[in-house]
């Protein structure tokens, strides 16, 4: 969802060749960040509201599965507000549509396939200079999610009564109840 700077410049591991990846000082999985080319997108913007991720704005993808529950991500330890709990997405790409993003996103860190969704409603949280886009999906092919990046620490299928007892992350924390009403409400007719 949302990421942090990864350092500029540190010496290659002699084992990987990789730039951070010191063999004696290797940090655990959770710990570390994703390294390589970056989206111009993945940037923090700052206002007078407070300094949120992605340039172009963020989306996520709240996965529904009648059956199962929410698709809860354990967000990685050096993620903002890392170790707490909420939905697959991150930072949009230039001229990316919301629901593109929240999909994308979605299938590169939990491997939700996105023809195994359909889109029920989107809700935006907008402070003027940045945006984010929560798009609720509906599972209609039930599928099991994979943690297939370094962005998560599990994935987890949680009961819509039991989301809000996790220790959630506080923007999704705060959106939760009124996203709550609007899913529970999206199948029923009129």
């Amino acid at each position: 969802m949302d990421s942090t700077d990864a350092p500029t410049s540190s010496p290659a591991s002699p084992q990987t060749g990789r730039p951070g990846e010191a063999h004696s000082t290797e940090l655990p999985f959770e710990l570390r960040r994703p390294l390589g080319p970056r989206d111009p997108g993945d940037a923090w913007v700052e206002g007078d509201r407070g300094r949120f991720w992605g340039r172009f704005g963020s989306a996520g993808l709240l996965v529904h599965d009648p059956a199962k529950g929410v698709l809860l991500q354990h967000r990685a330890l050096w993620s903002d507000n890392g170790g707490t709990w909420g939905l697959p997405g991150g930072a949009l790409h230039q001229g990316e549509e919301a629901v593109d993003g929240a999909l994308r996103e979605a299938k590169e860190e939990a491997a939700v396939p996105p023809e195994k969704v359909r889109v029920l409603f989107t809700s935006v949280f907008d402070v003027g200079y940045w945006s984010y886009t929560t798009v609720a999906v509906e599972v209609v092919d039930a599928f099991e999610p994979e943690i297939s990046d370094p962005e998560s620490l599990e994935l987890q299928w949680v009961p819509v009564e039991l989301v809000g007892g996790k220790d959630l992350h506080p923007g999704f924390g705060a959106a939760w109840p009124g996203l709550r009403s609007r899913l529970l409400n999206a199948g029923t007719p009129g």
